[in-house]
């Protein structure tokens, strides 16, 4: 094994450029460990094991993961247990929610950090299988001294990560041993075991989550196709895509010559966009047809074998209130922000009741992001139909609402037209901006809320619609409702209860919102990213009055003018490099921890006596210290 000093000054000549022999995923977590995370490869640490109560938490979060994948596990584990490998599933954030091992070695691997509850997030553990997993979104092997920290250089480890129905990255399956006296090369085997198994749980969440749809089981080979396909597609009754599995799907869509698009570009799109079948074709590919008949014809041209599974039911059944099974829809709203915290908690609460919810908000906060993941949550029953009522010009507006019967008007469709709230009938019916709504149609919304019905423009009958109400404004409804621009028993029926989402600028957890969301950029482009201390500091210090939406434009903008994946200052906007007008004591970093002594180190009463948040100062000291 090499020796810890020379571990050391091999790390401090990558970090001088010094070009190196290791893998690339490797130096790359090595240069993000010294200029992200500002780690010392010569103070070593011991591996971090979360508290107790914190390690619950993190658990009931990930608990339907858990139960979903567990068969899969136990079977990965059967096949290396003899070799002597921990198994580790760790949750989005680096924490280890199940485990398996030898109970024999448990205080050896509970040092050694391979045990339930250790957390092993790049930031905190250097460079590591699950922590470069989960930044790359890739299958990895850290073997020996490709870890960073050396406490940790006598582990191998591989990782695969596993990402949710929508394509963002919810876990990472992990096996690792304390001791392996083999070369790197003798690991391949387990990285085709962990991805393989990834792909297994990925399949089995979708069909879990998927059974008021039909699913899509597509391989290369009619032989598996039934018992270990490559991917699998779900699609709802209008035949739209509503989720996959990422990883298998990535490969398969490459393979059929469908480049550059990622899973997130499929959702929602009809399946006739990428496939020659909509879905009256479905029920000849389900079984009792030999599997090479069942042939499924991409745009390209290029074919595959598929199997089509119907709906379990078609009945909308009322979920239960499992706060633990609704957070898992949440799992990317925070990072660690304590009022993005209790605002998930309190929405995973609500999520499977039907009632009313009002998320108030800035510009770009995540209103609509929030808004499906209240609906994903609640068993995702129907489709999740949003309305922009700000984006809508007023003449249009009521008969892309309610639609209308054929004839209806001048120009109307001769077979009239099925409006948005009809659309959302068995689903979630999102008004965005719902400040901007024409009070004349406040009247007829108000109506379908109270009748469960609605009229279509110059139809005689009504028709009979059951659905779930989700809206959000960025004003003051309780202000427009006083100066008599919002109806008050509408804003009644809307609000049973407000979701306030934090500004991005108040929140505490914006570094990690920006390493997720440079992390996905990176995933769609095939790129890793990486931003120098310069950007870094002027993404923190911004105010962001766009929110979250112009934050992901900045920083896909900075990826595009980026070099060799290194984004710096000359990335960003010009107006990110123009110090705002603050309090002038705020401007005196040097004095930051004087004036926090003054006041009895007391954060919040400092945040008061400059005039700025709380999220300000802990990201100034964080920087200082």
């Amino acid at each position: 094994m090499v020796s810890t000093l020379s571990h050391i000054k091999e790390i401090e000549r990558v970090a001088m450029g010094a070009t190196s022999p290791r893998d690339a995923p490797v130096v790359q977590s090595w240069l993000r460990c010294l200029n992200d995370y500002r780690l010392d490869p010569a103070a070593a640490q011991e591996a971090y094991i979360v508290p107790e109560i914190k390690l619950r938490e993190h658990r009931e979060q990930a608990e339907e993961l858990i139960r979903i994948g567990r068969s899969g596990l136990e079977q990965l584990f059967g096949q290396v247990s003899e070799q002597n490998y921990v198994l580790l599933l760790s949750d989005g954030r680096g924490v280890t929610v199940d485990f398996m091992g030898d109970p024999t070695f448990d205080n050896q691997l509970r040092k050694a950090g391979l045990y339930l509850g250790s957390e092993w997030s790049e930031s905190r553990a250097g460079t590591c299988a699950v922590g470069a997993c989960i930044v790359s979104g890739e299958p990895v092997i850290i073997h020996q001294d490709d870890h960073f920290d050396t406490s940790h250089i006598g582990l191998t480890c591989t990782a695969a990560p596993i990402f949710d129905t929508l394509g963002d990255l919810t876990a990472v399956l992990d096996i690792s041993q304390l001791r392996s006296p083999t070369a790197k090369a003798s690991q391949q085997l387990a990285l085709h075991l962990v991805a393989s198994t990834a792909r297994r749980i990925e399949l089995a969440n979708l069909m879990s989550r998927t059974r008021n749809d039909w699913v899509l089981r597509l391989a290369r080979s009619p032989e598996f196709l039934d018992v270990d396909p490559d991917a699998a597609i779900a699609l709802d009754g209008s035949g739209r895509i509503t989720g996959m599995t990422h990883g298998g799907f990535g490969a398969l869509a490459r393979a059929m010559n469908m480049h550059g698009i990622v899973t997130r570009q499929f959702i929602g799109q009809p399946i006739d966009r990428f496939f020659d079948i909509d879905l009256n074709d479905l029920p000849q590919l389900m079984r009792g047809q030999p599997n090479g008949d069942r042939l499924l014809k991409a745009k390209s041209g290029l074919a595959v074998f598929a199997s089509a599974i119907a709906p379990a039911t078609h009945l909308r059944r009322m979920p239960s209130a499992d706060v633990s099974r609704g957070k898992g829809a949440f799992d990317n709203l925070s990072f660690g922000d304590p009022a993005m915290e209790r605002l998930q908690t309190k929405a995973a609460k609500l999520a499977g009741r039907e009632i009313p919810i009002l998320i108030q908000g800035e510009t770009g906060s995540g209103k609509e992001y929030l808004a499906r993941a209240i609906h994903d949550s609640s068993g995702g029953a129907g489709r999740f139909v949003a309305v922009n009522c700000a984006a809508i010009p007023e003449q249009l507006m009521e008969s892309e609402l309610f639609g209308y019967a054929p004839g209806a008007f001048t120009g109307a469709n001769q077979k009239g037209k099925r409006g948005l709230i009809e659309e959302a009938d068995g689903g979630t019916l999102f008004l965005d901006e719902i400040g901007d709504m024409p009070l004349p149609l406040q009247s007829r919304l108000l109506r379908v809320l109270s009748e469960n019905e609605v009229q279509p423009i110059g139809a005689l009958k009504s028709k009979p619609v059951r659905l779930r109400i989700l809206s959000a404004s960025h004003r003051d409804l309780a202000g427009l409702v006083a100066l008599g621009q919002f109806r008050q028993d509408l804003y009644y029926r809307l609000n049973a209860v407000t979701l306030a989402l934090p500004p991005l600028r108040e929140r505490q957890d914006l570094p990690d919102v920006i390493d997720h969301l440079l992390a996905r950029i990176g995933r769609e482009n095939a790129q890793f990213y990486r931003l120098d201390a310069g950007a870094r500091g002027l993404l923190l210090e911004h105010d962001w009055p766009g929110n979250l939406r112009e934050l992901f434009n900045v920083l896909r903008v900075a990826a595009a003018l980026s070099e060799a994946g290194v984004i710096g200052t000359d990335c960003l906007p010009d107006d990110l490099h123009v110090e705002p007008l603050r309090p002038h004591a705020e401007e005196q970093d040097t004095d930051l921890h004087k004036a926090l002594d003054e006041c009895g180190n007391n954060v919040s009463a400092l945040a008061r006596k400059l005039g700025v948040n709380r999220s300000t100062i802990h990201r100034r000291l964080k920087r200082l210290n």
